[in-house]
């Protein structure tokens, strides 16, 4: 008997060209896998066929978050090269270069009071050093730190995304929501990048409602699941923010019946934890989304749920195969993977609806 808190049981066999390497044009053309949370069965679409799709006058829910140049590039007095990504960009004007906390990767151990020249100016000074790769700096070189990540800063993209190495003309704009309007994401929510704005016409046309959420993308998304003992995996906190106009949507499409739809698993891991701050109401403000969801997760907010394929073994797969079984994921998996879609953040997407598939 398969025991689902154990990782190895969420393992498949993806080979590399399977991996997206560029966009696809234009956003809504991604090829869309849908299947019904209690469904075993599996329909091909396109993203495009949204509107055909959904629950009729479904509330549609959306991460805001804007990726913001995360990752700098320098070297050490010794020549030798660092890359550091910060945490918790929150890049607002005026935001302080003071205090950062910050993903290291350097050929040799880094020491409290170096100094790292970053490439395209500024410098950052190790203040702390945190551990399991983690340090804390000092910024300096400019106003702000929007004004020093718009000068030095790199699109943080995945290392499976071309060894992580960006094009900048294709992924400053590509990389990004259509509607990302909260700068402060270290990743990309992937499943909103296949809303182009010509499809958000589309679905306003069919009466279904978007609304938006922000929760700022850190490595609580990303970084890998370590024990193979769920039970003792914990996803890092990540801030979270929700409007009073999302909160009364919420509420207003719950007391009609109608479906709300999660575009992505930030969106899902933001409204699961807003309802559990709220015994089971989703309440307006901020907070910091640390909810980790496993299989038995009773959802209370997210009927069907929008998102990219996921990594073997990693929380992300965890929480959808919690959302919708985890036998019927790796089907869907697998079934993909034989007809050639296209996976993780620049790859197709799929989209579990609340009861049996169209």
């Amino acid at each position: 008997m398969i025991d689902e808190l154990d990782l190895r049981a969420y393992d498949f066999h993806l080979p590399d060209s399977a991996i997206a390497q560029l966009p696809i044009e234009p956003r809504h053309a991604a090829r869309l896998l849908v299947l019904g949370r209690s469904d075993d069965r599996l329909a091909d679409h396109t993203v495009a066929d949204l509107p055909h799709l959904l629950p009729p006058r479904s509330l549609l829910v959306v991460n805001d978050t804007r990726v913001v140049p995360a990752r700098l590039l320098g070297q050490k007095a010794s020549g030798g090269r660092v890359e550091l990504l910060l945490t918790r960009p929150f890049a607002t004007p005026g935001a302080d270069l003071l205090a950062h906390e910050a993903m290291a990767r350097s050929s040799k151990p880094l020491r409290v009071g170096q100094e790292i020249a970053l490439d395209g100016g500024g410098a950052a000074v190790i203040t702390a050093i945190l551990g399991q790769g983690l340090v804390r700096v000092d910024l300096a070189g400019f106003a702000d730190l929007g004004a020093l990540l718009a000068s030095s800063g790199h699109v943080p993209l995945p290392p499976y995304i071309r060894g992580g190495k960006e094009q900048p003309d294709l992924d400053r704009p590509r990389y990004q929501s259509t509607f990302a309007a909260r700068p402060g994401a270290v990743a990309a929510p992937t499943a909103g990048l296949h809303l182009s704005t010509e499809l958000l016409a589309e679905l306003a046309a069919a009466e279904i409602e978007v609304a938006h959420v922000t929760l700022h993308v850190g490595p609580g998304t990303f970084l890998p699941v370590r024990d193979p003992d769920l039970r003792h995996h914990r996803v890092l906190p990540e801030r979270a923010e929700i409007s009073a106009a999302t909160a009364a949507a919420i509420a207003h499409a719950r007391a009609q019946g109608r479906a709300i739809i999660a575009v992505g698993t930030t969106t899902t891991r933001t409204l699961e934890a807003a309802a559990l701050l709220g015994d089971g109401t989703v309440r307006a403000g901020g907070f910091d989304a640390n909810l980790t969801i496993l299989p038995g997760h009773r959802f209370q907010i997210v009927d069907g749920l929008m998102t990219n394929f996921h990594l073997p073994q990693s929380s992300l797969l965890v929480l959808v195969s919690a959302f919708a079984g985890r036998e019927r994921i790796l089907n869907a998996y697998a079934h993909a993977v034989a007809h050639a879609y296209r996976f993780y953040s620049y790859g197709d997407a799929t989209l579990i609806l609340p009861t049996v598939i169209p």
